[in-house]
């Protein structure tokens, strides 16, 4: 099970033990527990947390879904169960502006809470994976990205074949997107072993430019070439 840290703010000592105890039993492990919206923040700023289990009457000025919007704010990752004994509409639909991963009534039932955790887990590792790739897509436009992980390009999620010069080429381009690459650098890095002239360079550019449905690769005259991609 990956370790994840969960914070119990509730105003009642006792309630707030036997939720720790029941969550430790799980295997999760509880970075703390609190009562008040001043100590959340505290924690928040000092430690890394996963998921928090709110009560919403808690002590202090601010309730527990004006503590968790502010929280939302500075900390979108961090995902929320509320554990309330207030079911009327005015709170619950307070709560669901912050997309909660679940609003359960006290005395909780435990099983629920073991299958709210889950699916907040899951949550977590989906974003976290979706974070991860986005870290090596070169997105180009709508249809076009470019897989620095495998050296792959995609079309509208569909692998893009390229030869080893062509791809060469791309990662040359990528590398300096937005400014001139220059004929001389082309050829020592396609070519390093191998003399070339203007014509095998041109001939490249169009291969690639066909597969890139003709956009991106702009000619600068007499100077070289340049991927175009707008920041993202």
């Amino acid at each position: 099970m990956k370790e994840i840290n969960i914070l119990i703010v509730e105003d009642e000592s006792i309630v707030a033990m036997e939720i720790e105890s029941y969550i430790k039993k799980l295997g999760y492990y509880v970075a703390d527990t609190c009562s008040n919206a001043q100590d959340t923040f505290s924690i928040i700023e000092e430690q890394h947390i996963d998921i928090l289990l709110m009560d919403i009457c808690i002590k202090g000025k601010l309730d527990g879904v004006e503590t968790a919007t502010m929280i939302k704010k500075n900390y979108p990752h961090i995902e929320i169960i509320f554990l309330t004994a207030h079911l009327d509409d005015y709170n619950v639909d307070r709560a669901i502006e912050l997309n909660p991963t679940a609003y359960l009534s006290k005395p909780f039932n435990r099983k629920e809470l073991r299958v709210f955790l889950k699916i907040a887990l899951h949550k977590l590792d989906k974003e976290s994976l979706n974070t991860e790739e986005n870290q090596h897509h070169i997105s180009f436009d709508e249809e076009f990205f470019y897989d620095t992980s495998d050296s792959t390009l995609y079309c509208c999620f569909e692998i893009i074949n390229l030869t080893k010069k062509e791809s060469n080429f791309l990662e040359l381009l990528l590398e300096n997107k937005n400014n001139v690459v220059d004929f001389y650098t082309i050829e020592n890095t396609i070519w390093p072993d191998k003399e070339t002239n203007a014509n095998t360079i041109r001939t490249l550019v169009k291969r690639l430019r066909q597969k890139l449905k003709h956009k991106f690769i702009e000619t600068v005259s007499s100077r070289g070439y340049r991927l175009v991609i707008a920041s993202h």
